[in-house]
Order: structure tokens, then C-alpha cells, then sequence
């Protein structure tokens, strides 16, 4: 579903994303793990297409979508929460979760849906998004995205600064969506809970892979386990 080869990305003059290459097939969970500042944000945003310097290929369904824009790849099919998931906080939920539809209509009927995966929603589905706790504006974004139906969903660290009880919850809510069949890549810190969700995983350090392979073979790596288990 997605193929990215030789992916290099650039800041300014600064070359922060080295050769990168990966991919992400239709049923997939995948993860792309890694400390703080490894590139992993700089490379959803290239796949998004919200960072356009940057050369190689990325493939989506067969074809390039290199250096097209934002709303172009949106319409593909790709959805993003970001890190700091960027809801509307002076807007309602409900308002927030109808953003996620692209102006499409017929997407309404994945509310339902939503609203299963994530109940608190419902419950607060006229409350202020700024007034919900981090764990629940996690759900927000994740549902928001949702709404547009997406073909691959890319989630940017969505346990950042959740309490252990909220980031099982998010997890859970994931494992779901795999079992559902979505097509998953999701970009963690918490290695733990990544390789435990994921079939698949790439480390990601100083902008370049340098590790990949099963969810299972990867948490018994010594590498891994040393520097992200705590072993």
C-alpha cells in the first residue's frame, strides 16, 4: 500500500532524513520507532506532503505522491493525527469529529462507528474539545481522523503525555482497528507497547533505519532491549 525508497529530507540546509526506506502493506499494523528527534515526524510530514524538500520516492497505491500537496494525499486516502493531535479547542466534539470528513457528507454514517470505539465521545459530543482530558482529545484526534474513511492511517506518538491507565486505552482502541482491518503506521517512543500492538517494525536513529523485521524478533533484539526496554 505504501512503499517509500531512498526517502532523503532536508531542513533548510540540514539533512535530517538519510536514505530511508519502508514499507506498509493493506492490513498492516507497522510501526517506525525511535528516540526523540530520530526524523519520524519529518518523515509523516513528507509522506503527507507537508514537507517538501526532500527527494526519492513515495509510493501510495502504485503511484509517486512525491511533492504533492497536503489536501492532494488527503483525498488518496492517507490520514494523519499528529503529535499534538491540533483539534479545535473553542469547538465542540462533535464539530471537531465533522472536520474529519473533507466536506464529504456520506462519511456521517462513521460516527456510529466512532462513537463504539470511543463512548466518552458520544458523552461529551457537545462539550468544548479543550475542555477534554489529554487522554480523551487523544481519541478526538484519532476519531477525527477516522472520519474520512482512510485507506492508511499514520498516528505520530499518540501516548505522549498520557497516563499509563489512558495509553492502554489507546492501544486498545488500535488492536481494534487492526482487528478490524485498517492498515496501520504509527510512530512510538513507547517500543514496548508499539512491537506489542505492530507485525512489523523499523528503529529509526539519526534520521536513518537501522534496524527492521517482526514485532517479535525486534523486542528480543539485544540492541533494543538495551537501549528502549530497559534490559
Amino acid at each position: 500500500m505504501l512503499s517509500v525508497s531512498g526517502l532523503n529530507v532536508f531542513h533548510a540546509n540540514l539533512h535530517v532524513v538519510w536514505d530511508l526506506s519502508f514499507h506498509v502493506d493493506e492490513g498492516e499494523l507497522v510501526t517506525l520507532i525511535g528516540p526523540n528527534g530520530a526524523g519520524k515526524t519529518t518523515t509523516v510530514e513528507t509522506i503527507m506532503g507537508l514537507n517538501r524538500h526532500a527527494t526519492g520516492s513515495i509510493r501510495f497505491l502504485g503511484k509517486d505522491i512525491l511533492g504533492e500537496n497536503a489536501h492532494a494525499i488527503f483525498r488518496k486516502g492517507l490520514a494523519l493525527v499528529p503529535e499534538k493531535r491540533e483539534i479545535f479547542a473553542k469547538m465542540p466534539v462533535y464539530e471537531n469529529l465533522l472536520l474529519g470528513t473533507g466536506g464529504n457528507d456520506a462519511n456521517l454514517d462513521r460516527l456510529d462507528r466512532i462513537y463504539a470505539l470511543f463512548p466518552v465521545l458520544k458523552e461529551r459530543e457537545r462539550q468544548m474539545a479543550g475542555t477534554l482530558s489529554g487522554g480523551e482529545q487523544q481519541m478526538l484526534a484519532i476519531g477525527r481522523a477516522l472520519m474520512s474513511d482512510p485507506k492508511l492511517l499514520i498516528l505520530d506518538e499518540p501516548s505522549t503525555g498520557l497516563s499509563p491507565l489512558l495509553v492502554g486505552q489507546v492501544f486498545r482502541s488500535l488492536e481494534q482497528l487492526g482487528r478490524e482491518g485498517m492498515t496501520v503506521l504509527l510512530l512510538e517512543q513507547n517500543v514496548r507497547h508499539a512491537l506489542e500492538l505492530c507485525h512489523r517494525g523499523y528503529v529509526l536513529e539519526n534520521g536513518r533505519i537501522i534496524k527492521e523485521g517482526g514485532a517479535k524478533e525486534l523486542m528480543h533484539d539485544p540492541h533494543i532491549q538495551k537501549a528502549y526496554l530497559g534490559f
